[in-house]
């Protein structure tokens, strides 16, 4: 009776060692898209550095280097924090209907004050047409595109009205770019739409 107790736990222990594997594995970092993006970057800074290092240039090198970091440690999902005092337009993963249509990102709207949580992949945010963004040459609606592993502040300078990025290598994706969709609106109609009421997890 002890022995055949001793050789269930042991099958068990053995089918739970196989089960696990996967999650023992290393994370498969090196065919993420923001992966190979930053890797080619960094790889670009440091051919085209010819003898002494410019300070800025190391300092972009040495924040590729972090964000390089960030995804090899398994994140890889960013993070949107909306303080516009209105509602934000922010992109996630589409549904089966959006990415037939062309448009892997569909928007959602995050409530001021509210944060997307742990784990739904936040992958960029809307910019109206008539929103002004401190550092950011935009003639007319855009996104912004962040990478995995980053957190991005989007606050109202209460001085000049203009939304602040705490992202300083942000990507600005403009309207006709392949995979998101970037329509021609206002703030004000961004205000008129109900929040999305989010959950962890996958997006939707």
């Amino acid at each position: 009776m002890k022995l055949l107790r001793v050789a269930l736990v042991v099958a068990v222990m053995l089918v739970n060692l196989v089960i696990a594997q996967p999650t023992l594995a290393d994370p498969s970092y090196r065919d993420n898209p923001d992966y190979i993006a930053v890797t080619k970057t960094l790889k670009d800074l440091k051919e085209n550095a010819e003898g002494a290092i410019p300070a800025s240039v190391q300092q972009r090198i040495d924040e590729l280097e972090f964000q390089k970091a960030a995804i090899k440690s398994g994140v890889v999902w960013g993070q949107c924090r909306n303080e516009s005092g209105g509602n934000l337009g922010i992109y996630g993963t589409g549904s089966e209907e959006s990415e037939e249509s062309g448009n892997k990102n569909q928007i959602y709207f995050l409530a001021n004050g509210q944060t997307t949580p742990d784990q739904w992949d936040c992958q960029g945010v809307y910019l109206p047409n008539d929103v002004k963004v401190a550092s950011l040459d935009k003639t007319s609606a855009a996104a912004v595109k962040i990478m995995d592993g980053t957190q991005i502040l989007v606050k109202k300078n209460s001085e000049t009205s203009e939304l602040e990025l705490n992202v300083p290598d942000a990507k600005i994706v403009k309207p006709g770019e392949k995979g998101w969709y970037i329509p021609n609106v206002s703030q004000a109609f961004v205000d008129s739409r109900i929040p999305n009421t989010f959950s962890g997890g996958d997006n939707g």
